[in-house]
């Protein structure tokens, strides 16, 4: 069984990460999106909220491709996460040049700790190059539409948590 990892604080998760995912489940069996619990970069929503999107957001996407897609959180290494849910690869989503030279660097480190799983870099849509997490919060605090950047349910719960 092929098994990927894919990944992030999905704080929110966006149409840019529903893409990625959407893609990289038909490289793989199954697919464990990680949800980085990364208490240092103070998520707008509880890791618990962002676990249950994923999970809201990607039912169809199992429907729709066969394939399992879990949510998993995490607070270690990214490689050991990898190890800890039988991932042979991890997925990767690239916006832009500046994104690959950062990634480049991580595969490079990840390989040194464990040269048996492979990163697979997904060029996002052109369409979603732009969506980043972070920009998407700061719209939707400042009142702008991000419906385009999100799904209904997900623009919600920002215009819930934000007023």
């Amino acid at each position: 069984m092929r098994v990927g990892l894919y990944p992030g604080t999905f704080d929110p998760i966006t149409m840019g990460h529903i893409d990625i995912i959407r893609r990289a489940a038909m490289l793989v069996d199954k697919l464990v999106i990680g949800v980085a619990i990364n208490r240092d970069k103070g998520p707008l929503f509880s890791l618990e909220e962002r676990v249950a999107m994923i999970e809201a957001e990607c039912a169809y996407l199992t429907e729709q491709t066969g394939t399992e897609i879990v949510a998993h959180p995490f607070e270690n290494l990214l490689i050991d996460c990898a190890r800890d849910v039988g991932a042979q690869i991890i997925v990767r989503g690239l916006r832009a040049v500046a994104d690959f030279e950062y990634e480049f660097q991580m595969v490079g480190m990840n390989r040194a700790l464990d040269d048996s799983i492979e990163t697979v870099f997904l060029m996002a849509e052109a369409r979603h190059q732009a969506i980043a997490s972070k920009l998407v919060k700061e719209i939707a605090r400042l009142g702008g539409d991000v419906s385009k950047f999100v799904t209904p349910q997900v623009n919600i719960a920002l215009k819930e948590r934000l007023g």
